[in-house]
């Protein structure tokens, strides 16, 4: 985490805008606890990250208990519990990427970004974090910076790929 960037501590409110979105969503689902990834993702994508009292306050609106909330936010690897940099680079380090060569594309990245997995930049552009499956195994290795998926991925075309996102 950016030094910076403190995790919120202080009493949290959904905006009414986060509040109506995941009331929308709530009615597309039987269970309101289907809804919960959705309400987690309308959060994440207005404030970067889903702070820990948005947790609770998702489940007050979804009339479910918090513990569910927190296991699906604790579940998917794309839902971030701590606040992230403008960009976020999801590298592949499965065993197939681990096959052609990811080891190459994390040392390019942590060189280039000097930092390691799991840390933002200082300057807050990036956060680099290791995840499991991109679901293109074909193509490895992979990495994805914020929606945008990269493929057949050497270390020499790291720093020019970093250079498109400011």
């Amino acid at each position: 985490m950016h030094e910076n960037q403190q995790p919120q501590t202080e009493a949290f409110e959904l905006s009414a805008a986060e509040r109506e979105a995941i009331e929308h969503e709530m009615h597309h689902y039987e269970d309101p606890r289907a809804a919960s990834i959705e309400a987690l993702k309308i959060v994440q994508k207005q404030r970067g990250w889903v702070p820990d009292g948005a947790i609770h306050a998702i489940a007050d609106v979804l009339g479910i208990p918090a513990s569910d909330v927190e296991g699906v936010a604790t579940f998917y690897s794309q839902i971030f519990r701590q606040p992230v940099g403008r960009h976020v680079i999801r590298y592949c380090d499965s065993v197939v990427c681990h096959i052609t060569g990811y080891q190459g594309i994390q040392a390019a990245l942590e060189k280039k970004l000097n930092i390691k997995p799991g840390q933002t930049t200082f300057d807050g552009r990036f956060t680099l974090l290791p995840t499991c499956c991109l679901g293109n195994c074909d193509k490895g290795p992979n990495m994805m910076i914020d929606e945008d998926t990269h493929s057949h991925l050497t270390p020499e075309a790291i720093p020019e790929l970093l250079e498109r996102y400011k």
